[in-house]
């Protein structure tokens, strides 16, 4: 694989004309038309094997959710296999350009949220895999996203193509731009969705335009107030999260019965002490002015099922006043096995500052922190409101014209993280003007999405045979 610098190195010394140099000398060593190519070995790994070891270090009880929940359609399967897709991509052209990688840049890991503004964003919004990583890849696991979901959309060939080059198109158009810009403006630079829906107003249907301005009203409603009203109820005269196993199991539950609340909500104070340090001064602050008043376990995601997620609820000036706060294990990046480590020693720390770094606004209450477990050991893990307007588009709701637009929104969102972080005037300089990445890259998705049902039927042969345990519809 080829060396790659870490995002920020050696750029900032050189002109402009000479890292764009660099950039097309880079067709040289790795034509765009290379990044077609998916043709995988046959020591390939056997992706069942790799989710079996991914399952291994997780809560061995929940293990049968996320294989169940995986086999719901190609596509959910898509979404858990973010391990054997960092294999495979592994193997692909690279023109040694670094970034701050998502790792897992599919297309439902974008999606609304609130600014520290309150102002409705899009964005990237999950970071479990974030490392430095080249950015082709993230373009890669996107563009797969894309043809993976319009097949299971149901869309023809031909719509499926138009699709996944859009994305491309708009990522290559949207990094070009940004290549011409100053730092501060890239800095900037985001997807308020009020500004969206005014651009995209003329290209979109009625019913579309309908339904955009409902995603972003159902965000706005998603908030604390709304998760303590669904998931809590009043215990003697106290306000409780609300046992729904195994989905959401309160901690009390999980401990031995001669654990006191005392007991407990010494702990938890403890956590939040340490995780309060590593926010701004001006959010500790905030954040004291809560009190703890519960915690309880929750399954989340598809590919993030058994690991360690926690629900934490404090109540402000009254019972009116909640703040939900998520708290989930960060395992090592997927990627750091062919990326290199992460420098960070906390792999919540990793994901925080990945996040901070690719996002354009992040959430006021993003930190990390190590835990112990209820098995006595030491986990690192990372905090963040469980809902602030955080919204993700039904997919399987999309229709082709739809998506299109969507995936071009994913386009340039996905280019304006990379530019943040890499060089963007040399990827901009080697993506060039033409399309000829952009077909290269619809090639590609074609291909991997063939391989994906694959691993799919294999992951069903598995469930089948009793290899795995699935459990459907939880």
């Amino acid at each position: 694989m080829t060396t790659m610098a870490r995002p920020g190195q050696r750029r900032r010394s050189r002109p402009p004309a000479e890292r764009a140099a660099a950039g097309k000398a880079a067709r040289a060593a790795v034509p765009r038309e290379s990044h077609a190519a998916f043709d995988p070995s046959a020591g390939r790994a056997d992706p069942v094997d790799l989710l079996q070891e991914q399952s291994r270090s997780r809560l061995p009880g929940l293990a049968g959710i996320r294989y169940g929940r995986m086999l719901t359609s190609a596509f959910s399967y898509f979404r858990g296999a973010a391990l054997p897709m960092a294999a495979d991509l592994a193997a692909t052209p690279t023109t040694g350009l670094t970034v701050q990688a998502c790792g897992d840049a599919h297309l439902s890991n974008f999606g609304l949220f609130a600014s520290p503004e309150r102002q409705l964003v899009f964005d990237i919004n999950d970071f479990d895999e974030t490392l430095p990583a080249p950015w082709e890849w993230d373009v890669k696991r996107l563009a797969a996203s894309l043809e993976i979901a319009g097949r299971d959309n149901g869309f023809g060939g031909k719509e499926r193509r138009r699709i996944v080059l859009a994305a491309a198109a708009r990522y290559r158009e949207a990094m070009r731009a940004f290549a011409g810009l100053g730092h501060l403006d890239v800095w900037y630079a985001r997807a308020d969705v009020a500004e969206v829906r005014q651009e995209l107003g003329g290209r979109l249907h009625t019913r579309q335009r309908k339904a955009l301005a409902e995603a972003a009203a159902r965000a706005r409603s998603r908030d604390s107030r709304q998760a303590l009203a669904k998931l809590t109820e009043v215990v003697d005269g106290a306000i409780r999260i609300a046992p729904d196993p195994p989905l959401i199991v309160p901690l009390a539950g999980l401990l031995p019965a001669a654990t006191d609340r005392d007991t407990i909500e010494q702990d938890m104070r403890r956590l939040i002490a340490g995780y309060r340090r590593t926010l701004q001064s001006d959010r500790r602050d905030l954040l004291q002015r809560y009190e703890f008043t519960d915690i309880a376990r929750k399954v989340v995601g598809v590919g993030s099922v058994g690991t360690r997620c926690w629900i934490i609820l404090m109540l402000g000036r009254d019972t009116t006043d909640p703040l939900f706060l998520q708290v989930k294990e960060a395992e090592d990046s997927v990627l750091s096995r062919f990326a290199g480590a992460s420098r960070q020693a906390n792999q919540g720390q990793r994901v925080v500052e990945g996040q901070r770094l690719m996002q354009a606004a992040s959430d006021i209450f993003l930190g990390w922190q190590q835990v112990r477990g209820l098995d006595g050991q030491q986990r690192d893990c990372y905090v963040r409101q469980l809902r602030d307007w955080k919204y993700s588009l039904p997919v399987e709701l999309m229709v082709p014209r739809g998506m299109r637009v969507y995936a071009e929104l994913c386009g340039w969102t996905l280019a304006r993280a990379h530019a943040r972080s890499g060089d963007r005037i040399a990827i901009a300089a080697y993506l060039g003007a033409r399309d000829v990445f952009d077909r290269a890259i619809a090639a590609f998705a074609a291909s991997y999405a063939d391989q994906n049902q694959r691993d799919y039927d294999a992951l069903a042969a598995a469930a089948a045979s009793g290899r795995v345990t699935a459990q459907h519809g939880v």
